[in-house]
């Protein structure tokens, strides 16, 4: 049978002009053809190493998935694109609201290449067979678990296309939630104990379930799912360790954000990390992973001004090098940087939490004028001298130095972060994971004490039966989590539960206009309350952008069916209902 191009979940009839029909021409076989490729094992290991690489775009890059993530949320805003309204089916400005749909759906493809042929080779057991398969499924649900938590109803892909196809469908989200929980807890049966660093292991597959369970709203189960976890081949880390470990003026909570440590040995709280390694080939690496980019404040700029109101800071001076070329694109909140930090009558300045040490932290007054030619060199910055006030938006704010420093390995790069693993799963998420199934079933003891696992470990104060909330746990996971959790993906998940259970007035019938996560920001993230203005946009946001818009040419390419569109964006009126089976 001669072979189409493969498609990409529309990314092809994206690439093409309407008019362009070379895409339908047949392509003969090549050396690289799946046919030539996965006709044994090793081939289909190969493509799981893809599948492991592509869990890099979640943190690595010049706008990585996680950029979004805490960008719209409660933590962070996006300085440059402050106004939601400004994100259309047709433009995200900046960012990649839209761009993080296509290059996700182009990650399935590769594990539906694999499902769809796992049986076209002979295999020596059931055993090796399952185990394939059981990663390529759970690569898949990765994926789909942050559609749905993105982008809420879309179409399923059960697998691999090999010809043209223009009449997809939009599968509704619980449908979509209903498979891939089967397909990780087939997972979850075959995958390895433990593996080497970035390899899916049966650990791996109860977090996720864990989080597809609660999603589900199926506590008892993502307590099941959890405690296989926790009592699994992982612990909190409580000791020193790694590269640091003898610096006696750092501490734990440094030890376990350094990138070098995350898939070492000594480190038993990692579940799942992506590896990005200075040391791998050019192919094999990203260009690193931008956290001091992302992250820190533009500090350096001139609008940094000293008491004669001339430039008071400079690139390649000091602090530079640890700071690195901050550009603002996740700009903190001030709950983020002081407000979450008090706790029973402390504030952020006297507070036990290691999380927020002085020495893990670089606030505002150790940001120092380093133009030697500024008369203020060497001296704390004064905010009153900046060139507008509005610049303590994006100029000056505090910065959690443990988590972003990230330096180059490539002493003549810029500093802006360099290649390091990251965490996607660590163990101590599966506690607040359980606290969260704990509290929906009305168990607010057994919330606390897994709240108070991670607590205790960062010596912060533990808390009480009577003040575990949703809230409370969404705090805890910014403290804990901080450019670690898809956080936008959470809070959606979160809104749905509340949601479909009704709670809190909320309702999935009016979903688009009243939501927890639209409430949450609303609440905790005043840039929008005080309309900060930046770059002609007013800081806005409306509860329907809970859930960011399909790309239109997702839509409108699809000539022959109909892709749903998220209610608030221009073409939802076009929408039909979405299935509700998985062929």
């Amino acid at each position: 049978m001669k072979t189409f191009r493969y498609l990409i979940l529309f990314v092809l009839l994206l690439s093409q002009s309407a008019c362009d029909k070379d895409w339908l021409k047949p392509e003969p076989l090549s050396f690289f053809s799946p046919e030539n490729v996965f006709v044994d094992k090793a081939g289909m290991e190969a493509l799981l190493v893809t599948m492991r690489k592509d869990l890099k775009n979640e943190s690595t890059g010049t706008m990585p998935n996680l950029t979004m993530e805490f960008a719209a949320s409660d933590l962070a805003s996006p300085w440059s694109q402050l106004d939601f309204y400004n994100l259309t089916p047709n433009t995200d400005q900046y960012y990649r609201f839209l761009t993080m749909f296509t290059v996700i759906y182009s990650s399935i493809k590769n594990c539906n290449v694999l499902i769809s042929r796992i049986d076209d080779i002979k295999w020596q057991s059931d055993q090796e067979r399952n185990a394939i398969l059981g990663e390529a499924l759970w690569h898949r649900a990765y994926w789909y678990y942050r559609l749905v938590n993105s982008y809420g109803d879309v179409p399923f892909l059960s697998g691999e296309i090999q010809e043209a196809k223009l009449d997809f469908q939009t599968h509704s989200r619980w449908t979509i939630l209903e498979k891939i929980k089967t397909d990780v807890e087939f997972a979850a049966e075959w995958l390895p104990a433990t593996a080497k660093s970035g390899v899916i292991t049966k650990g791996a597959a109860n977090h996720l379930l864990t989080k597809i369970y609660l999603a589900n709203l199926e506590y008892d189960k993502a307590i099941e799912a959890a405690n296989k976890v926790i009592n699994g081949p992982y612990a909190l880390m409580t000791q020193r360790f790694g590269i640091d470990a003898t610096k006696g003026y750092r501490n734990l909570i440094w030890d376990l954000h350094r990138a070098k440590n995350f898939s070492i040995v000594q480190n038993t709280e990692t579940i799942l990390a992506s590896i990005d390694r200075y040391e791998a080939p050019p192919a094999a690496r990203s260009v690193g992973l931008y956290t001091m980019r992302l992250y820190n404040c533009q500090w350096f700029q001139p609008q940094v001004l000293d008491s004669q109101g001339k430039p008071g800071m400079v690139a390649n001076g000091p602090m530079y090098d640890s700071l690195g070329r901050g550009n603002a694109n996740i700009r903190l909140t001030g709950y983020y940087q002081y407000d979450i930090w008090s706790y029973k009558g402390d504030t952020w300045r006297n507070t036990p939490d290691l999380r927020r040490a002085d020495i893990n932290w670089v606030d505002i007054h150790e940001l120092k004028y380093n133009n030697p030619a500024s008369v203020d060199f060497g001296k704390p910055i004064n905010t009153k001298f900046l060139a507008a006030q509005v610049d303590t938006f994006k100029h000056v704010y505090a910065m959690p130095h443990y988590i972003m420093y990230n330096p180059q390995d490539d002493p003549k790069a810029t500093p802006m972060g360099g290649n390091g693993d990251w965490y996607i799963f660590r163990l101590a998420e599966t506690y607040l994971l359980r606290a969260e199934a704990y509290l929906w079933k009305n168990q607010p003891a057994l919330a606390a004490a897994d709240i108070n696992k991670v607590r205790e470990r960062a010596k912060a104060l533990p808390i009480t039966a009577g003040e575990v909330s949703i809230d409370f746990i969404l705090h805890e996971r910014a403290r804990e989590l901080f450019a670690e959790e898809p956080r936008h993906s959470e809070l959606v998940r979160i809104s749905y539960i509340m949601a479909k259970a009704g709670l809190n007035g909320y309702s999935l019938t009016n979903f688009s206009e009243k939501n927890y996560y639209f409430d949450r920001v609303m609440r905790y993230n005043n840039t929008y309350e005080k309309k900060i203005q930046l770059l002609g946009n007013t800081a806005n946001m409306a509860p329907f952008h809970v859930l960011w818009p399909i790309p239109s040419l997702v839509i409108t390419a699809n000539t022959k069916g109909v892709i749903n569109q998220n209610i608030g964006y221009d073409g939802a009126n076009r929408n039909v209902p979405p299935l509700t089976k998985i062929e």
